[in-house]
């Protein structure tokens, strides 16, 4: 694989400070799509696109990515956390855009080489990690509706704290009656940029209004809850732990999968189904709604303190963390941080 090193290499962040998102490493992967096929992957310095106003992207939106993260114990070793479910839905993306399949083996060995060379920018303070950003999308320079014939994909790594500013305080959701993130036949299933920059709006709406983000309901009865802004989302109804089925609007979350493997094998009446806020809110005034809480690559498990709906706020656990949320979060981040046995596979060493 060829590998091109940067001349200027950038000043470390603070790692006790990094927020989401906001820093880079000095270099990234990058994969050409031309001619039927894929080109050999190749590390070059991390530095901007060079793109023609006619690319298709920018017209048609054929784009999609993932989320994974990697991380390094105290001897240096470095782990990454299922990061073949992560080129597996991706695959599955590219198919319900018209864009092509990876090798996803191929991928992997590039990006282990890509997370060797970045070692030094994995933070190794609790809650940390290198975010692994994934992402594809149509390079052709061309105007008019169909798939493109070229494509670039890439990866690029970024040093994290928490997703969000309040840490693990329970976030406030308001729930979305308006607005329509995804249909059924659509492409809420596929992890494609389209999708987030339909739910902006009521994300935008939530934060007006005093909420950290959208509880999105489905697009043909407004009835049934399907999944936050960023995340999938869990209820404790009595004994049961519940989340909504997957339908095809709903994305297949890697941590979702997660807490319910973990859940099951620890003993916990695990759902997957339609839930309506008409059941939310009847819980919820009997006294059976427990908990809830979302969960994502970058939050890992984020407990929700408050669900807004229809001018009310429903205040869950008394607006604390819950005891199942706490044990999800330790069990999660104890597995990819190896302080816990790996029962499931998910961990692969970086060698």
């Amino acid at each position: 694989m060829k590998v091109t090193l940067t001349s200027n290499p950038k000043a470390k962040p603070d790692f006790s400070n990094l927020g989401f998102g906001k820093y880079f490493t000095d270099h990234m992967l990058v994969m050409e799509y031309e001619g039927g096929k894929w080109g050999e992957p190749e590390i070059v310095p991390y530095a901007p696109f060079a793109m023609a106003p006619a690319t298709n992207v920018l017209h048609y939106a054929q784009s999609i990515f993932e989320g994974a993260k990697a991380y390094k114990n105290s001897e240096g070793k470095i782990t990454v956390f299922r990061i073949d479910d992560n080129f597996v839905r991706m695959n599955n993306s590219a198919k319900r855009m018209c864009m092509p399949q990876i090798d996803g083996a191929k991928v992997k060995a590039a990006l282990f080489e890509l997370l060797k060379l970045e070692q030094d920018w994995i933070p190794t303070k609790p809650g940390t990690a290198l975010y692994i950003r994934p992402f594809m999308f149509a390079n052709e320079e061309v105007l008019g509706v169909h798939a493109s014939h070229k494509y670039t994909f890439c990866i690029i790594l970024s040093p994290v704290g928490s997703y969000y500013a309040h840490g693990l305080e329970p976030t406030k959701i308001l729930v979305e009656e308006q607005l329509v993130r995804a249909f059924i036949g659509g492409t809420g299933e596929a992890k494609c940029s389209g999708n987030y920059a339909c739910s902006l709006m009521g994300g935008e709406i939530a934060n007006a209004k005093g909420y950290d983000q959208a509880l999105w309901l489905d697009g043909k009865e407004h009835k049934y809850v399907e999944e936050v802004g960023s995340m999938n989302i869990f209820f404790v109804i009595g004994d049961e732990v519940v989340t909504p089925a997957l339908v095809g609007s709903i994305l297949p979350g890697i941590t979702r999968n997660s807490c319910i493997q973990v859940l099951k094998k620890y003993g916990y009446n695990v759902s997957e189904r339609r839930i309506s806020m008409d059941e939310i809110v009847k819980a919820y005034e009997d006294g059976t709604l427990k908990e809830s809480f979302g969960s994502g690559t970058a939050a890992v498990i984020s407990p929700v303190g408050v669900i807004g709906y229809r001018g009310k706020d429903m205040i869950v656990g008394g607006g604390k963390m819950g005891e199942i949320t706490a044990f999800l979060y330790d069990k999660i981040t104890g597995i990819q941080q190896e302080k816990y046995p790996d029962e499931f596979g998910w961990v692969t060493e970086v060698r």
